[in-house]
């Protein structure tokens, strides 16, 4: 890889009362870098500050751990992220200030390996809760639609850091979705608006619940609504209090 401009024009300075300008990139050009005397003198003219100079020099250290090689390999130092290379780059004799290192990584998008983080746990038994009965009978297959509505809810990552939670309530029969709901935190509440939305989608196509059975397993967590209104929501059948949620 070639290195940039400014470190070039800098080694030409170093050595240009010695051995001339033109000389030096005849040899350059020799060796693989090709540079033109005017490109030397445009930059000379330029006066690039010493902070570009730095930023440069500070990048070129740093593809040399964060870009592959001609053999696509890199080396164990690239797995580093801004605090473990600051560190490593110090330990080298390479007096970087940490926070012109994290700018010039961001810059470069170069980063290191982070330590997976464990997904958030969605059920936490309570062995307080009263035990519902399982009006289902382990059967999924049902007749028709409308019969039989299965909730639940789970964690979903996002794009920037940590999770969200979506909850949703799947017809047994169709695979329909009539209710979901997103939230970033895991309340009884946020299950609570699925279930309305599925209500509120049943009655305007005309199918209210009614004798519905809403399933949840005992296997998650099991904590009543909040209020009487809420469990026997649209005529859902009573198995609704082994809902699983989260006491807000």
């Amino acid at each position: 890889m070639r290195p940039a401009t400014p470190l070039i024009c800098a080694f030409i300075d170093e050595h240009k009362e010695r051995f001339g300008v033109v000389p030096i990139c005849r040899a350059l050009a020799i060796q693989g870098v090709a540079i033109a005397p005017r490109t030397y003198w445009a930059h000379r003219s330029s006066a690039t500050s010493k902070r570009a100079l730095w930023d440069t020099t500070i990048t070129e250290i740093l593809a040399g751990y964060y870009q592959p090689d001609a053999d696509g390999k890199r080396p164990p130092e690239s797995l580093y992220g801004s605090l473990k290379m600051w560190a490593h780059l110090q330990r080298q004799g390479i007096p970087v200030a940490r926070r012109t290192l994290e700018r010039i990584m961001r810059h470069n998008d170069w980063r290191g390996v982070m330590r997976a983080r464990r997904p958030p746990r969605t059920t936490e038994p309570d062995p307080a809760a009263a035990r519902t009965p399982d009006l289902v009978g382990r059967r999924w297959r049902v007749a028709a639609t409308n019969l039989l509505d299965v909730a639940d809810f789970t964690y979903v990552r996002l794009d920037t850091s940590g999770f969200g939670y979506t909850a949703f309530v799947v017809d047994a029969y169709a695979g329909l979705i009539p209710g979901w709901e997103c939230s970033m935190v895991k309340d009884t509440g946020f299950v609570e608006r699925a279930l309305r939305h599925a209500a509120t989608f049943r009655a305007r196509q005309g199918h209210p619940f009614s004798d519905t059975i809403h399933h949840s397993d005992y296997a998650e967590i099991c904590v009543k609504p909040r209020n009487r209104e809420t469990a026997c929501l649209g005529g859902l059948a009573e198995e609704f209090l082994g809902l699983k949620m989260f006491k807000a």
